[in-house]
């Protein structure tokens, strides 16, 4: 699985002009799946993103993880995170998972996301042509993939 993840002040995702999921101050988490990717995978990616300290402390230093803050989390399916233009310049997406694959996995990193933090974690609709509208807050932008080693 890899993840974008960008710290915000808001964020919201849109589909056919409605709202599906909205936040105030949080993460906005950008989420693609690999064929290989399986739920043990989505829970350790969910843990890793509650404790990653992203959020300033009273001294101004990231110091704070999402539960510490009571942010919000709002994650987004985005299979173009396995786009590759290796082979010319229209991106192939032969390594993003297909969707029986990738739905159950994304579904579940949001519910276990929403069991560490306590609360609901809004999300887009899977496959479905969304806009997403953001405030990046720093800009804080972090990319994880359960498969690179330093994970």
């Amino acid at each position: 699985m890899r993840i974008v993840i960008q710290r915000v002040t808001r964020a919201c995702v849109r589909v056919e002009g409605a709202v599906a999921g909205e936040i105030g101050k949080g993460l906005l988490i950008l989420l693609g799946v690999e064929p290989e990717d399986t739920t043990a995978d989505a829970d350790k990616l969910a843990d890793k993103v509650s404790k990653l300290r992203v959020f300033e402390d009273a001294e101004g230093k990231m110091n704070l993880a999402l539960p510490e803050t009571g942010g919000g989390a709002l994650v987004v399916s985005q299979f173009t995170l396995f786009g590759s233009v290796a082979k010319g310049n229209r991106p192939s997406f032969n390594r993003a998972a297909p969707p029986a694959h990738a739905t159950p996995l994304y579904e579940r990193f949001a519910q276990r996301l929403s069991e560490i933090l306590g609360k609901p974690v809004p999300t887009g609709v899977f496959g479905a042509d969304m806009q997403v509208e953001l405030t990046n807050d720093g800009p804080v932008t972090l990319i994880l993939d359960t498969r690179r080693p330093d994970f």
